[in-house]
């Protein structure tokens, strides 16, 4: 006896019917996807193959202007890092005090507080932070040069650490050391300008003798600042150190106009030099005013307004891209109008106008971002050449990579948009009736 299954509800019919056609969509659009992620692609690449050199020269505009930003941001921060070392010559570690005024005593009356070398050994015992110190005292006097030429000549005394300090270059001769600071020897270490002036080279000026304020006084060294500061520091073209022992006979007091610090860490340059204030207001009337001096503003606005024209050129160097973008945006409108045909063939045949559009914007973006790789590796080989082949380190930056390639990828989009669009939206019939 045969029995027969009774036929399924119909509710369970039609949920059958639903996982079906769920099936079936899936699989189309699985169908769909594929079309999208490997035949559009083969399609453009095709496309390029068979018209190379009017890519290439489309892809000319986007091999400057990618190569462009990355000479751009090395020609930046090469510049940035040149300005940079050459301020940090100055001392970037160097923190001046000095004494702005106040000073009130009793009512009515007023008196100078001037800061003094116990200050400096004061700071020193207490800030931790101060590697090396030296005082400053200031004086003028007239010296007569060869010809009977009589000139003012700016005098400084401090001590031997001020050549750390200051990070000053010895020419020739040397620097006076504690032994000529203990002993108050008349030595003096001149410019590089005062040496020439007066006895013809530097070389020829070591242990000659001239006089200050009627006091004989020995050249036992020429120095010049690491950097010139175009006469913007304590120092001139006609300045003369003599120890600091020596020049407070000159002056009969112990006051001193400034006090140079250096800061055993570039870090800690502020801090340091809230303390050093803290430190002298302790020791002087409280309505008295004292201020310190860093470099670290000055490197912060140097780097600002290297970052800042760096910024300018980049923006310059996009303009090239826009230029190639619209060379793009030009031969892909020129692409759609000589393939009419052919996309009428392809939605004829079932491409759907999403797929029309996807292809030719892989075909755009592939143009702007084989210019771009190119323009990568034209830009690096300047850089790397002068790394390999000179002495020069010349800094190379990763995201200059990265902004080039993005930006002729977004270039790529951005312009073929337009051409793909237009070819989307041809009609077929019309299409395949084009002549």
């Amino acid at each position: 006896m045969v029995t027969t299954q009774p036929p399924p509800p119909p509710s369970t019919r039609a949920r059958i019917r639903t996982r079906s056609k769920r099936s079936f969509e899936r699989t189309l659009a699985s169908a769909k996807r594929t079309m999208l992620l490997s035949e559009v692609v083969r399609l453009a690449i095709d496309s390029f193959k068979a018209s190379k050199v009017r890519f290439a020269l489309t892809a000319l505009g986007m091999v400057i202007g990618s190569a462009s930003i990355i000479l751009v941001v090395t020609i930046g921060l090469t510049g940035k890092q040149y300005i940079l070392s050459e301020l940090q010559k100055i001392g970037t570690n160097m923190v001046v005090l000095e004494y702005e005024g106040g000073g009130a005593g009793a009512i009515n009356e007023y008196r100078n507080d001037f800061l003094t070398h116990d200050d400096e050994r004061a700071v020193e015992e207490q800030v931790t932070g101060v590697a090396q110190s030296s005082p400053m005292l200031e004086m003028h006097d007239r010296v007569t040069f060869p010809g009977g030429v009589a000139k003012d000549v700016l005098v400084l005394g401090v001590n031997p650490q001020y050549k750390q300090v200051r990070n000053l270059i010895v020419l020739s001769g040397r620097f006076f050391d504690e032994e000529d600071e203990t002993t108050h020897t008349p030595a003096a270490v001149v410019t590089e300008t005062f040496a020439r002036e007066m006895f013809g080279t530097p070389d020829a000026a070591i242990n000659q003798t001239f006089q200050i304020s009627g006091l004989p006084f020995t050249i036992i060294g020429t120095f010049k600042e690491s950097v010139d500061t175009f006469g913007q520091s304590e120092i001139s073209d006609e300045t003369i150190l003599v120890p600091y022992s020596v020049a407070r006979y000159f002056t009969g007091t112990d006051n001193v106009k400034q006090i140079f610090f250096s800061i055993r860490d570039q870090n800690d340059v502020e801090e340091a030099s809230k303390e050093i204030v803290a430190v002298v207001h302790s020791r002087h009337l409280a309505s008295s005013v004292y201020k310190t001096s860093t470099l670290t503003a000055l490197l912060t606005t140097a780097s600002l307004i290297a970052n800042a024209l760096t910024v300018i050129l980049l923006l310059v160097s996009a303009v090239t891209l826009a230029v190639g973008g619209v060379g793009i945006m030009n031969i892909m409108l020129a692409t759609v109008r000589s393939r009419i045909r052919e996309i009428g063939i392809r939605k004829a045949l079932g491409a759907t106008a999403r797929e029309i559009k996807l292809q030719f914007l892989i075909e755009a973006v592939f143009i702007s971002l084989s210019g771009g790789i190119v323009g990568a590796v034209l830009g690096l080989a300047l850089p790397l050449s002068v790394r390999i082949f000179t002495s020069y380190n010349l800094p190379i930056s990763p995201w200059s990579v990265i902004i080039a390639l993005v930006t002729s990828t977004a270039i790529g989009i951005i312009f073929g948009t337009l051409p793909a669009n237009r070819a989307a939206q041809m009609d077929p019939v019309e299409s395949l009736k084009y002549e």
